[in-house]
């Protein structure tokens, strides 16, 4: 079940760094959705009120799989640097660590320990793919809050949805200096980008 939710993870990841179009949707009104046009560029904007931020997160992974519901609960940290860098990193509740996902100058990387891969690409190349996966990305503020407390993702084609919720925020502090350098860990198999997104459905 967990190498399941390691490539359901994938694919909500990734759907959460590239930029594409979105279908139409029906939305909460507590729900600030950014525009088709791109998302990755409009959830980096709703965060660049600050210089950085870095985040407790927990979330939520929901999903079908042959008519059965499964849902994980995992938890998580995320880094943000203005304008255009943001890590977030997933852990189960024992604290292994199920995936590293990176968005930095344009370029996408994403490790899955568990399945020893990481997929690195420009995500250029994947304008469009969002519309066919059904994509719709959405934040929402807390009241009196600038920032995004909430991201939503769901891939209506998968039946995927997942909720990360943040918490803990801590805005415009220091942070590590490589709080955004991407190491590849010793005997994980590199792959592009484009491989996971040709990856099987799962229902």
């Amino acid at each position: 079940m967990i190498r399941r939710f390691c490539f359901i993870l994938s694919l909500s990841l990734l759907a959460l760094f590239l930029p594409g179009c979105t279908k139409k949707m029906v939305r909460a009104p507590s729900i600030e959705a950014p525009s088709p046009e791109n998302p990755m560029v409009k959830l980096l904007e709703a965060f660049s009120t600050v210089e950085s931020l870095q985040a407790k997160a927990s979330i939520r992974v929901d999903t079908v799989r042959m008519g059965e519901e499964m849902n994980l609960l995992l938890n998580g940290y995320v880094l943000y640097k203005r304008p255009d860098q943001l890590r977030v990193l997933g852990y189960l509740p024992f604290g292994t660590g199920l995936f590293d996902a990176l968005y930095k100058n344009g370029e996408f990387f994403l490790l899955s320990p568990l399945q020893k891969r990481a997929y690195i690409g420009e995500i250029l190349e994947f304008e469009g793919q969002i519309e066919k996966a059904g994509i719709q990305i959405s934040t929402e503020k807390a009241e009196g809050s600038e920032i995004p407390n909430r991201v939503l993702i769901e891939a209506m084609e998968k039946q995927i949805r997942v909720d990360l919720k943040l918490k803990e925020i801590s805005v415009n502090s220091s942070l590590p200096e490589d709080s955004f350098d991407w190491v590849v860990p010793e005997g994980v198999e590199v792959q592009p980008l484009a491989k996971l997104l040709k990856g099987k459905s799962l229902r």
